[in-house]
């Protein structure tokens, strides 16, 4: 009996080799030495505040449907950011992460920088993105953001800091948008207002060059001065036609045509003022209404530049994002991997299968071997 069970054994040497004892040592390592990994989940979302929860199925909004919808855009922007160096970069100042990952207590083969390697940025990276993984659910439209860790509390605490700096994150990129478009509606206002400014400037040379304040008006009042003289130069020219006829020697005579003379040269002159010299107020008229079209140009153009401004800011503040906390971090009160029996039964299944193969190939050359 035991020269049996000695051949036996000898006969199954390479299925012990090949399949019991890799399958041993990895039951050994999952039952003994692999340390418990506790997953801390949270969900979020990216919103506006003009963004509705419910929108009517219109062919404009299934078109739009298409794209990237409001706060998706943003949403992967998170993503790549969690996934990212700075992001690991602004979590492990003073070496926090490293920490976290390299206590002791923690089998080698699991934990940061690992067997016979060498700590570095290059290496932590790699070892944060087996660790950190954030991606969006199409099905719910949320972000699901997983934090494994050797401890409940440091799952919890480093998926905290994750959604914090993701808010950050948001925050920059809203600071940003708004920036730019509120500088360009600032600038475009600016400018106006420096053009109202030349304009009201040029307006005023203009008048105390030409000594003028409104040509309109004084010429309107120069005419009006002119008709009220010649209705005046009508009468008296009436009187003195009448006194002629009547008493033709009479001595106010002179004085009358006297007065007629002298309103016709006030009308002259009144008329001179409008008219007919090149000081007249008419050859001052083109050079008056262009710049005061200008100046009424350049305060229409700052009205309108100061209502795309409020109207920047106002959009700016309907398109403003932010982080909405759907699921919080929890703390985990059990560890989530490794799946030892599922990983023991694998070793087990691929040691198998390479026996298999291995023992099919072997008869196969000792079915065509010669039998010398």
């Amino acid at each position: 009996m035991t020269i049996f069970s000695t051949q036996w054994l000898w006969r199954q040497r390479w299925f012990a080799a090949v399949v019991i004892l890799p399958t041993a040592a990895a039951g050994a390592y999952e039952g003994l030495v692999a340390s418990d990994i506790y997953v801390s989940e949270s969900r979020f979302v990216i919103k506006a505040p003009a963004q509705k929860s419910a929108q009517v199925s219109t062919l404009a909004n299934l078109i739009q449907t298409t794209g990237l919808s409001g706060g998706q855009e943003q949403a992967n922007e998170v993503i790549d950011y969690i996934r990212s160096r700075s992001a690991l970069a602004a979590l492990n100042r003073g070496g926090a992460v490293a920490a976290m990952y390299g206590r002791a207590g923690v089998d080698a083969l699991a934990r940061y920088p690992g067997v016979l390697r060498r700590p570095g940025h290059e290496r932590l990276f790699r070892y944060y993105s087996t660790m950190v993984d954030a991606a969006m659910d199409h099905e719910t439209g949320l972000v699901v953001l997983k934090v494994k860790a050797f401890a409940p509390a440091d799952a919890q605490h480093l998926n905290q800091q994750l959604l914090g700096l993701g808010e950050d994150l948001v925050n920059v990129l809203n600071a940003r948008a708004e920036g730019k478009q509120v500088a360009e509606a600032e600038r475009r206002v600016a400018a106006a207002e420096a053009r109202v400014q030349r304009a009201r400037a040029a307006l005023g040379a203009y008048r105390n060059s030409e000594a003028l304040i409104d040509p309109a008006r004084q010429a309107q009042g120069a005419l009006e001065v002119a008709n009220r003289l010649v209705a005046e130069q009508a009468s008296v020219q009436a009187q003195l036609d009448q006194m002629r006829e009547v008493t033709p020697r009479n001595p106010a005579l002179p004085a009358l045509e006297e007065r007629v003379a002298a309103i016709g040269r006030a009308i002259a002159a009144q008329n001179g003022r409008v008219t007919g010299t090149s000081g007249g107020i008419a050859s001052k008229m083109a050079g008056y209404e262009r710049l005061a079209q200008e100046q009424d140009f350049a305060a229409q153009n700052l009205n309108v530049a100061n209502a795309a401004l409020e109207q920047a800011r106002v959009e700016t503040l309907r398109q403003q994002y932010y982080l909405e906390r759907v699921v919080d971090p929890a703390l985990p009160d059990e560890p989530a991997l490794p799946h030892r029996l599922k990983i023991v039964l694998t070793v087990l299944g691929a040691s198998l299968c390479l026996y298999f193969v291995a023992w099919m190939f072997v008869v196969g050359i000792l079915e065509h071997a010669p039998e010398d």
